[in-house]
């Protein structure tokens, strides 16, 4: 089994789709009819949650006039925030196929499947022409991919001129251990960490220009210390990131928030132009 295997693996969960249905029924919603903010606790798998998407599409300048490639695109939160809230036109793609048959169908269910849709590809290969879209985004994706390098020639490739590609990613700002499993990974065998200066580095050797840069450490640890005291007060919601990691869930979080707080890691957002 290949790493992009392993890597679909870890994130297939078998009946994801009838798990998160039911807990949305259960909280009331009509699943016929869904807003996108029903879907949020569990659509948006990534440190910073909804608030980091809100300034990541601030970042790319998004309009009803783009197309944007959304590469690592989950169950699809980002894109339909992307496609709802600015009108944009989004590309969704995953390795793991069961994430993309449950954007599809949820994306359907918010009335969005005109704006956003998705499919199966690995980011080494983007199946896409040159230069046909206005931006793109990597959203806690590279922490699975060796060959980042690869990734960012090709997104160049498929970006028309002047766009932008923003990465949002956990990246290791210090010494010390990362202690397994993460959300991303359960080993080190498909976990790929790497440096800011590294990303720095292929970014540019892939011809982009590197525009800004950001760490939303500070701002994870204050919503995971809010969602805590939530917790505490009214229990835990029915729809939240335990449903995509299932019994996994308590040590991934514990690990990566206890490797946050040591300054080992840190959500690195990275806006670069072609």
């Amino acid at each position: 089994m290949d790493i992009e295997q392993q890597v679909a693996k870890h994130y297939s969960h078998g009946a994801l789709e009838s798990a998160i249905l039911e807990a949305l029924k259960a909280s009331g919603k009509d699943v016929d009819r869904l807003a996108t903010s029903d879907l949020a606790g569990v659509d948006e798998f990534h440190l910073g949650w909804h608030a980091a998407t809100i300034e990541i599409a601030k970042d790319l300048g998004l309009s009803s006039a783009m197309h944007v490639l959304d590469i690592g695109s989950g169950i699809g939160g980002p894109a339909r925030y992307f496609a709802e809230t600015h009108g944009a036109q989004v590309t969704g793609i995953d390795l793991t196929d069961e994430f993309i048959q449950l954007a599809n169908a949820l994306t359907r269910r918010c009335g969005l499947a005109d704006r956003a849709r998705f499919q199966q590809a690995s980011a080494l290969a983007l199946p896409f022409k040159d230069g046909i879209f206005d931006a793109a985004t990597m959203i806690h994706v590279g922490m699975n991919i060796e060959d980042k390098a690869k990734v960012f020639s090709e997104v160049q490739r498929v970006l028309r001129p002047k766009g932008h590609f923003v990465v949002y990613d956990v990246m290791r700002t210090g010494k010390g251990d990362i202690p397994y499993p993460m959300p991303w990974a359960p080993t080190t065998a498909t976990s790929f960490v790497r440096t800011p200066d590294d990303y720095r580095e292929m970014l540019l050797a892939a011809g982009f220009k590197i525009e800004g840069e950001v760490s939303r450490r500070d701002l994870a640890l204050k919503l995971w210390e809010d969602m805590r005291r939530k917790i505490a007060q009214h229990g835990p919601p029915k729809l939240s990131l335990q449903i995509l990691m299932g019994e996994e869930a308590k040590p991934r979080l514990a690990n990566v928030i206890s490797t946050l707080e040591r300054g080992v890691i840190a959500p690195i957002e990275m806006v670069a132009r072609t």
